[in-house]
């Protein structure tokens, strides 16, 4: 059973693609795409449910081969929660964490080691919004392409 303070990753309906420099999540419920930096990746990969944000601080320490503070670990998280990448109830708001440029001022960023945990996202368009249509007076296939704005082809392959 996940406690409070122990982070739990969420793996079901994802796929994950890891990169050098990055980890990309992708939700298949939400057709959002997720980039999640060094920091991030990181902090997503140990959360397990079993280990607490101070453990989770202490490994980053270690891997990054300096002090990192626990609101390092909270900031991710939030980004992670925001983007219902971690199972279960974000934790009370008495857990509140820096914003990104306190952060930043209180620990003189951390002697520039370690990256500000950032998570960037998209929202993936469907097939139907990935299709490219056709500019007017273009002739087209009926049924096949789209013309511009949103509209069918008529059935005599002029888009209007």
């Amino acid at each position: 059973m996940q406690e409070k303070g122990h982070p739990k990753a969420r793996h079901e309906g994802l796929v994950i693609r890891e990169l050098p420099d990055e980890l990309l999540v992708y939700d298949t419920e939400t057709h959002e795409a997720h980039c999640l930096n060094d920091t991030a990746a990181f902090v997503w990969k140990h959360c397990d449910g079993e280990t607490s944000v101070a453990e989770i601080a202490s490994a980053l320490s270690a891997e990054f081969e300096t002090n990192i503070e626990d609101e390092v670990v909270w900031m991710s998280l939030e980004d992670l929660w925001k983007r219902q990448l971690l199972v279960g109830e974000p934790e009370p708001e008495d857990e509140k964490t820096l914003s990104r440029s306190q952060l930043l001022r209180r620990t003189g960023f951390i002697a520039a080691a370690v990256a500000v945990p950032a998570v960037a996202s998209v929202v993936a368009p469907r097939a139907a919004q990935a299709a490219t249509c056709l500019p007017s007076n273009s002739v087209c296939t009926p049924g096949v392409s789209l013309c511009c704005p949103n509209t069918i082809c008529p059935q005599g392959g002029v888009c209007p």
